[in-house]
């Protein structure tokens, strides 16, 4: 099946918070393991579309539909103060409410806690991408190229680094992240940090 890449456009949105939470469960379905599906998207995607619409690229099927992307902050301490500021304070749910997993109680801690100076990495490394791609989408490079599309998007605007977080037991995301060159950082436990220098 023919696949393409291209910009975002507004109404690819729902088609990425699906795809978000097709992908949130270290590369597999999340469906129905929080007591809102949208809460994953709201965290990891769709704010990055809203404030940064010119770092989302995506890709088609081809029924143009979405099958993957890859959405970035170009700088990190100033995207994270419009999350804590604007965009979370409308979505936020109690990371302590009756019935909460731990994995979800502990995301909307996550969320809670992004703020401008939380993340170690953004001095260096301004700027943070989150990419994910369905099966359909995955093998053929599609990925390479999304990240290649980011990182020249991000040098032509001046960006001098990109660094983004992996899951320590996604041994897939990691050995990727590595071919691309990317440098691995010193990270907390249960995540893998990575670096590059664009330019």
């Amino acid at each position: 099946m023919p696949h393409t890449l291209r910009a975002l456009r507004a109404d690819d949105r729902p088609r990425i918070a699906d795809v978000c939470l097709r992908t949130a469960d270290l590369g597999g379905d999340a469906t129905g393991l929080l007591s809102d599906d949208a809460l994953w998207a709201d965290v990891f995607a769709l704010p990055y579309t809203v404030r940064h619409p010119e770092f989302a690229f995506v890709i088609a099927d081809a029924d143009d539909a979405v099958v993957g992307y890859c959405v970035a902050a170009p700088d990190t301490d100033a995207f994270e103060e419009w999350f804590r500021t604007d965009w979370w304070p409308v979505r936020r749910r109690e990371p302590d409410a009756p019935g909460l997993s731990h994995r979800e109680a502990e995301l909307r801690r996550y969320a809670d806690g992004r703020r401008a100076g939380a993340e170690p990495f953004a001095d260096t490394y301004p700027a943070h991408l989150h990419i994910d791609l369905l099966p359909a989408a995955q093998g053929a490079g599609w990925g390479r190229r999304l990240i290649d599309a980011q990182r020249a998007a991000l040098a032509d605007a001046g960006v001098p680094g990109l660094h983004l977080v992996a899951a320590a037991d996604n041994a897939v995301a990691l050995g990727f992240y590595d071919r691309l060159g990317f440098t691995r950082l010193p990270s907390q436990p249960g995540t893998q940090a990575f670096g590059v220098v664009l330019g």
